[in-house]
């Protein structure tokens, strides 16, 4: 399935890449995020491909990478996946520069899944980002990251303290790892009481300025 992709409203200086979550399409967020992205900014909203996944019986559904267990700590993460699905949203990125946006105006965001690969791509990936959006997710093969080489872009992580699926606890655990290991100079992470596996209007509020923030107008 083709990107969901809204143009900037005027002349574009910057974009928006943004991996929707387990299950989800492209769709899911373009019309929010549409709304409050920087007027200069182009939005990317692209589709995973449908694949079987292991946690749903193996039933097929749009997937950037299987999810063997919701167990963040248990080895048996798809470290293959997540490395390809790092290279195509980094192929994504070098589109971008290749078309004139420089690198430190291009933000990376995701909800569950999509904030995961997000995370990872941002950190580990080959260009410093203009910031990292992390929405109800977690770092993904951590003990892979070789934090001496990580990109330190500002990043924004958020969670719901009543999150049942990326319990909140992992949230928690991949924020005090980013904060010991990863040394980067502006990191925030917002907790949201009583909010699930969702997002909620507090979150996008903060959501909102630090693309503002991050992305101003040139």
């Amino acid at each position: 399935m083709a990107p969901v992709i809204i143009p900037a409203a005027a002349k574009q200086s910057a974009t928006i890449i943004f991996l929707h979550g387990l299950g989800d399409t492209g769709h899911g967020w373009a019309s929010e995020l549409a709304a409050m992205k920087p007027k200069h900014a182009k939005l990317i909203c692209p589709t995973a491909s449908s694949a079987p996944v292991t946690i749903n019986a193996g039933c097929r559904m749009p997937s950037w990478f299987d999810i063997r267990s919701l167990d963040k700590d248990d080895g048996n993460e798809d470290e293959e996946g997540i490395k390809k699905a790092s290279l195509a949203i980094q192929k994504m990125i070098q589109d971008e520069v290749s078309a004139g946006i420089p690198a430190s105006r291009i933000i990376l965001g995701g909800f569950s899944q999509g904030g995961a690969l997000s995370l990872y791509t941002g950190l580990m990936g080959t260009h410093l980002l203009g910031g990292i959006v992390a929405l109800s997710g977690y770092l993904p093969i951590r003990k892979t990251i070789t934090w001496p080489t990580v990109q330190k872009p500002p990043l924004l992580q958020c969670h719901g303290d009543a999150d049942s699926v990326v319990l909140y606890d992992v949230g928690l655990s991949t924020s005090k790892l980013i904060q010991e290991k990863a040394n980067l100079s502006d990191y925030s992470f917002k907790t949201y009481p009583n909010m699930g596996h969702s997002s909620c209007e507090e979150e996008m509020d903060e959501v909102l300025k630090f693309f503002h923030k991050n992305l101003p107008e040139n």
